[in-house]
Formats: C-alpha cells, structure tokens, sequence
C-alpha cells in the first residue's frame, strides 16, 4: 500500500536513515557548513524517497537502550582492532595466520543479518564474504585466525547476541 501524496510517509520514508546520511555527508567533506548542512540534509531526503521502493520493510528496534549498548561496543572494537591491525602488519616479522571460517548465525531477521555481516567488515582484520541463506552462515575471513572457535564465540557474544536482543 503506498502511503498518501501528502503523509510524513510518503515524503520521509526512513526519517532515522535520512538523518544518518545528513550526518554521513557532513562527516565525508570534512567541513560544517549551511550549505554542506543543506546539502546533506537535502541528500538524506531525497536517497530515501527515490529508493524507498526497493526497501522491503522498515527494521523494527524493540530495544533502543542495548542499540547504543551495540554502538559503543562497535566503536571501541573498531579502534582496538584498527591498533591491532597496524601493529601486526608493522612488525617485522608479521606471522599472520589468515583463514577464513563458516559463523553459523542464531539471527533470522534479514536486517540483523545485514548489520551483523557489516559490522563483521566494519571491524579492521575481518570481512564477511557470503551469505548462505539456506545454511544460515555466514563466511568470514580474517587477516589472523589464531582460534576459530574463540573467534565465533567472540563474534557471537559481542555483536549477535546484542542483535538478538535489538531485534526482538
């Protein structure tokens, strides 16, 4: 059902994603501005409205306190990896183990998914590579795979497990 010519709906379909992008746009040239402001802003209307069609449904947060729990996490994880990273591939002597492995996912929301997998790619040293949709996994390589085992369970306990809840 398409929403009324004359509803926020129709106008601002993802109010939340328009504002991210408004931010996301500011963040990218690096400089704060009215027009920059009035450019973002004018880009996270309009990339919403024209793709609105191709969205298959609005994610649904049930519990927004553990989302700002899942961003803090992310971004401190992030910067520990980023260091991490450079350290390894600075060393002389790097002894990189990298390999990749199957993370059976406990997720069923198509959106949880999505946010898991990025932020698996997001985190420097990983990158999901594929989703089977039959299996429910996902494929992940990782610059340096000491333990699988732990690496799954980390992954599952930092991010998943969060998700879940989210998405509830």
């Amino acid at each position: 059902m398409t929403p009324a010519f004359h509803s926020r709906q129709f106008w601002l379909p993802r109010p939340l994603f328009s504002l991210f992008l408004a931010l996301l746009w500011l963040l990218m040239v690096n400089e704060v501005s009215v027009a920059h402001a009035l450019l973002g802003l004018a880009l996270g209307v309009a990339i919403p409205f024209v793709t609105h069609g191709f969205w298959p449904e609005e994610a649904k947060i049930r519990r927004p306190l553990p989302l700002v729990r899942y961003l803090l996490v992310l971004l401190v994880d992030i910067l520990r990896s980023n260091l991490v990273v450079a350290l390894r591939i600075l060393r002389p002597a790097r002894h990189l183990r990298p390999g990749f492995f199957t993370y059976p996912l406990a997720l069923e929301d198509d959106f949880a998914i999505t946010i898991l997998a990025s932020t698996i790619s997001l985190t420097p040293g990983t990158v999901s590579i594929h989703y089977d949709a039959e299996a429910n996994t996902l494929l992940v390589h990782a610059l340096h795979l000491e333990d699988e085992a732990e690496t799954i369970a980390d992954i599952r306990e930092r991010y998943e497990q969060p998700l879940e809840e989210i998405f509830r």
